[in-house]
């Protein structure tokens, strides 16, 4: 058999790529009509995702213990599965203050692959070998292989090297018995079924690899101390809208007067957490930045040191 037939029979097997003959008439419906039917399929998206939800936390959990001690976080995918991995790391850093190249997204063919298609890349285990080791990995690094498919190449490989050299291995796909979760330590396998438009998982299966990677990246950071109740007390304030975010998140964590929060923000230079620390705890800039290093950023434990 040639590999082209190989492939072709492989994929036949995909739920992903199932042909569903009851919408051969899709392209003569009316618009609205087209509308429903793709909200109806978004619809079963979620529950998919929720009976995942134990393997969900479980890799959390093991993700968080690593950069814990150091480590990164880094998604390794190609296409739909790469972009989306790319983009949930790069909303790390304004949203949890992240340090650079904390978290990580790889996308087969490189940064030219966000957009327009690298013909070839996502066929090549090397590449991903090659994409992990430029980033020098760890054993307290966590790398997340995303594939709707589950057996893009590319993710399989960055999974297969990454689980080599000891980091923690996640691998999440939409098909079950999917060899990307086979070849991870912890499988996350959220079967959205058929799609609307035979083969094209950017659609319900992108939605559902969207929805867990905020999840994996959001708990994480909620269990690293990035967050103070559902208030994103690390954010970075870069801009005219974060800035007014930022003194606005203060307001809600104190319920103090805008003077004393203008004078908290400009002893804190700006940062949030240090602020609300500064005005809750009745301490000077310097003190909640000494408690803040002691307590490893996590606010909750520097207003406890403050007897606040």
């Amino acid at each position: 058999m040639t590999d082209s037939l190989r492939l072709q029979s492989e994929l036949a097997t995909l739920t992903t790529e199932a042909y569903r003959p009851e919408l051969a008439g899709i392209d003569q419906l009316p618009t609205l009509d087209i509308a429903r039917l793709m909200n109806g399929e978004d619809t079963g998206v979620p529950a998919a995702v929720a009976a995942r939800l134990p393997e969900i936390a479980a890799a959390v959990d093991a993700i968080a213990a690593r950069m814990e001690r150091g480590g990164r976080l880094v998604y390794a995918g190609a296409g739909t599965a790469g972009r989306l991995g790319v983009l949930d790391a790069s909303e790390c850093p304004p949203t949890f203050n992240t340090a650079p190249g904390q978290v990580v997204g790889l996308i087969a063919g490189g940064p030219g692959a966000l957009v327009t298609s690298v013909e070839g890349a996502e066929d090549s285990p090397d590449l991903a070998r090659a994409d992990l080791d430029a980033l020098k990995l760890t054993p307290d690094d966590s790398v997340v292989g995303v594939s709707a498919s589950g057996r893009t190449p590319y993710a399989i490989g960055a999974v297969e090297h990454a689980r080599g050299v000891g980091a923690l291995t996640v691998g999440l796909s939409c098909n079950a018995g999917s060899p990307l979760a086979a070849a991870a330590e912890h499988g996350i396998e959220v079967v959205v079924g058929p799609e609307l438009l035979t083969g094209s998982t950017r659609l319900k299966a992108g939605t559902a690899q969207k929805l867990v990677l905020n999840m994996l990246s959001t708990i994480t950071m909620i269990r690293l101390g990035k967050t103070y109740g559902n208030l994103m007390v690390d954010v970075r304030a870069s801009n005219a809208k974060l800035r007014a975010r930022s003194r606005r998140i203060v307001s809600q964590a104190t319920g103090a007067p805008d003077a004393d929060i203008e004078r908290a923000l400009t002893e804190a230079e700006g940062e949030v957490k240090t602020a609300i620390l500064i005005i809750l705890a009745g301490v000077d800039g310097g003190t909640a930045t000494r408690l803040l290093e002691e307590s490893d950023g996590r606010l909750r434990t520097a207003l406890g040191k403050a007897g606040a």
